[in-house]
């Protein structure tokens, strides 16, 4: 019988937790580079290879161990970012050591046009940094240009979700998570950033004492989420596709990320939790996830079985357990002591595939999915001192 505190969660996953956190730490301080003007960066993985700050690396990187971060690193990694719009608002891929800002993955050369989740990620470093750091300075500075920068997404006036145009060669690359891959329409995974942008746009704004602006904001990721809801969702699986044109394949970390940010729907989120426990041996590999369905590849997209088409990461593991522990607790534990188990032996990899393992002490691999697990704790302590008739 495994030992199972007040809060329904056992010594081990509560052992798993704080080792993660300390891991998490570890690789995070371990990867600190500077930059030409003194700004701290934090690239993807340790040691020598992503050679540039990658903005949605460091956004889950603060988001999932924020304590590893100084006020300061926090500052001015945010006033990196922002500095680095393009004019027209366009938000960064990554921005290099000596301040040159990159749009598109591949150093500039993946796509016609910036990368679709640039401005989104731009927003979220905001947030995190406000959040923590409460600077009012930091928040007059930044205010317009996250404004800008949200404006500049590229939206379907008629769904109001994020598009790649299909009629282009090579419009844009979609999430950087899934840059290689060759979506096309409006995009499940940029449409739900986009829901999460505007939600903290909006209290940046209230923060700034504009409150009408930030409820427009509302209103827009409200819109967003609506259209998220109908656009993407086949009933017939019970999950999301990943886009309504090109790779219309069902999305798994997009539906665990929609469950973990309340757009899916109490019969979604149980219809998908109940979709990973049933298949659960085809889509996790010590506890991480593929992109998709077992045996399913992306129409347009890398070598199958390796990266971002058949990989297994563990980069979006703390959505997935949040969602799976809907449809079965000991499940979901299993895969975080899993994971954490994997991770000791073999080190936190950007991706594995069997034997394969790639990347070892990567940021967002080992920080992530903290956030997804703290939640879900919390959310189990929530309904266990609940009355019982409610």
């Amino acid at each position: 019988m495994k030992n199972t505190s007040q809060s329904g969660i056992s010594a081990s996953v509560s052992e798993s937790l704080a080792w993660l956190e300390q891991e998490a730490d570890r690789i995070i301080r371990a990867s600190v580079r500077p930059m030409q003007d003194g700004t701290a960066a934090f690239p993807p993985q340790v040691g020598i290879g992503y050679e540039a700050f990658w903005l949605r690396d460091y956004a889950y990187a603060v988001e999932g161990s924020e304590r590893s971060f100084s006020d300061r690193e926090l500052l001015d990694a945010c006033r990196c970012f922002v500095r680095a719009l393009r004019a027209d608002g366009a938000g960064v891929d990554c921005v290099k050591f000596d301040g040159t800002p990159i749009y598109q993955p591949g150093y500039g050369g993946m796509g016609e046009n910036p990368v679709a989740d640039g401005s989104q990620f731009t927003v979220a470093v905001a947030w995190h940094t406000w959040r923590r750091t409460r600077d009012a300075q930091l928040l007059g500075e930044i205010l317009d240009p996250l404004v800008k920068t949200l404006r500049a997404v590229p939206l379907n006036p008629e769904t109001h979700l994020v598009r790649i145009a299909p009629d282009r060669p090579w419009d844009r690359c979609p999430y950087g998570f899934t840059d290689t891959v060759r979506k096309t329409g409006d995009v499940l995974f940029d449409s739900l950033l986009y829901v999460q942008a505007c939600r903290q746009l909006a209290e940046l704004l209230r923060e700034g004492d504009r409150q009408a602006e930030g409820r427009q904001w509302e209103e827009a990721g409200r819109q967003c989420a609506a259209s998220v809801s109908t656009a993407f969702w086949d009933p017939q699986v019970g999950l999301f596709r990943a886009a309504t044109v090109q790779c219309r394949e069902h999305d798994l970390w997009g539906a665990a990320f929609a469950v973990w940010l309340g757009v899916a729907d109490a019969a979604q989120s149980s219809a998908i939790a109940t979709y990973f426990r049933t298949h659960y041996t085809a889509i996790v590999q010590h506890g991480q996830l593929r992109h998709l369905p077992g045996g399913v590849y992306w129409e347009q997209g890398f070598i199958p079985d390796t990266y971002q088409n058949g990989g297994f990461w563990a980069t979006p593991t703390g959505w997935f357990v949040y969602t799976l522990d809907l449809a079965d607790p000991d499940l979901a534990d299993r895969t975080i002591i899993d994971l954490v188990h994997h991770f000791q032996q073999y080190g936190a990899c950007e991706w594995i595939f069997g034997e394969t393992l790639m990347l070892p002490n990567y940021l967002s691999s080992a920080a992530l999915p903290l956030a997804g697990i703290r939640a879900m704790i919390d959310r189990r302590l929530t309904m266990n001192n609940m009355p019982k008739n409610q």
